[in-house]
């Protein structure tokens, strides 16, 4: 693994194939008042065991135009793994019996929720649907009465309006880190043409 000397107050060449995106961390100490959303065309379901094809579909759709690709570069033993951990509640948003949307949160801790993955295909965003999404999270976040802190991060790979939503959500930034990671769009784990906010470098 080649490593290299970032500079804190300047730019850092990055090796070819590599991708940087900065990281912000944000945390939620309690409960907000949640605005009520009325999308009765939209479910919520507790998924029980998750058939990963059907999951790498969602996770794709959901977030290729944001180059996700954590749990595409796993292998089927990796990835049934990581779901089907007792810690980890992964819940389908449905409309018309169809998944247009993930909400997966790890519960490994008795203190502490993480929204792992959060997200909507694209023609499912707008009319409120990431805030009804949302109010879901956050409630079953502190529907536990130990749990004093849920949080998530965000990165600038994202959509240019997830840190505002989480921000108008109720989370605070408490910490920024940068992440460096092979270009997904190499191996083609993810199409070339995704992503057009973080150029492809052939």
């Amino acid at each position: 693994m080649a490593h290299i000397q970032l500079d804190l107050d300047g730019y850092t060449d990055l090796p070819e194939g590599k991708v940087a995106t900065v990281v912000t961390h944000l945390e939620m100490l309690e409960k907000p008042a949640l605005k009520p959303i009325d999308r009765p065309d939209l479910t919520l379901e507790r998924a029980g065991k998750i058939d990963i094809t059907e999951y790498r579909a969602l996770f794709k759709r959901v977030g290729e135009p944001w180059l996700w690709f954590g749990r595409l570069v796993m292998n089927d033993a990796e990835l049934e793994a990581t779901l089907s951990r007792p810690t980890n509640e992964f819940y389908w948003a449905m409309k018309n019996g169809e998944p247009v949307g993930m909400l997966e949160l790890d519960v490994a801790k008795e203190d502490e929720v993480t929204l792992s993955y959060f997200g909507l295909v694209p023609e499912a965003v707008g009319g409120g649907a990431g805030r009804w999404l949302m109010n879901h999270a956050i409630s079953k976040a502190f529907s536990r009465p130990e749990v004093k802190r849920f949080w998530l991060h965000t990165c600038t790979g994202d959509s240019p309006r997830a840190l505002q939503f989480y921000l108008r959500s109720g989370f605070k930034p408490f910490k920024r880190s940068i992440e460096v990671a092979d270009d997904p769009r190499l191996n083609e784990i993810l199409d070339r043409s995704c992503a057009p906010h973080i150029p492809f470098l052939p």
